[in-house]
């Protein structure tokens, strides 16, 4: 599939060889309940920790939850090359530090990285060989119920997260695979497939 935004070609990857997956989808698509199986039904595989420059919240651990540094250090790492993408958000800088998830591929083990459209783009860029998937909703009308059924948002912040998502649903070609997610386990065994390269 050629890339959208830079024209480049993904480079292919052998059978069996490691690689990074790209699990992008729009809010409310059930991201954390697809990831959160995959991490219990297969543990070897490597999940991608963000460095942030926000403060660590109550419980929150350095290195498990998120790589906490200062401003200096994250614009440090962009500019040696270290992030393979990074974003703005809420006045804080997050990103996703390269050397980590090179070394878990370079041991054999598989990486995943769950990230928004945007950052997806960069690591294409950064990464040509990363699979993107695209995690969807079963339907239009099922994501716009996850989303307006939480009843805990104001309607603007529901309309921006729909908005959003119509823009993440648009992008869907830029993707190497999609995975629809009617049944939490069936969505698990596909996208296990995908990261794995292999029939389970």
């Amino acid at each position: 599939m050629i890339d959208a935004q830079t024209g480049a070609e993904p480079r292919t990857v052998r059978q069996g060889e490691p690689r990074l997956t790209v699990v992008s989808g729009p809010s409310g698509v059930g991201k954390s309940s697809v990831l959160s199986e995959v991490r219990r039904q297969a543990p070897e595989i490597y999940f991608s920790v963000s460095a942030t420059t926000r403060a660590p919240r109550a419980g929150e651990v350095d290195g498990v939850h998120y790589h906490f540094v200062d401003t200096a250090e994250f614009e440090r790492m962009i500019a040696a090359g270290e992030m393979l993408e990074h974003a703005r958000y809420a006045g804080n800088l997050y990103g996703t530090p390269r050397k980590p998830v090179e070394d878990a591929l370079a041991a054999g083990r598989p990486a995943v990285l769950e990230i928004e459209l945007q950052g997806a783009r960069q690591v294409r860029r950064a990464m040509p060989e990363a699979q993107l998937v695209m995690l969807l909703p079963p339907s239009w009308e099922v994501l716009v119920d996850r989303l307006t059924g939480r009843g805990t948002e104001p309607a603007e912040v529901v309309e921006r997260r729909l908005a959003t998502a119509r823009e993440e649903l648009a992008a869907e070609s830029e993707f190497d695979a999609s995975v629809v997610n009617a049944d939490v386990q069936a969505a698990t065994s596909e996208l296990l497939r995908l990261i794995l390269g292999r029939e389970l």
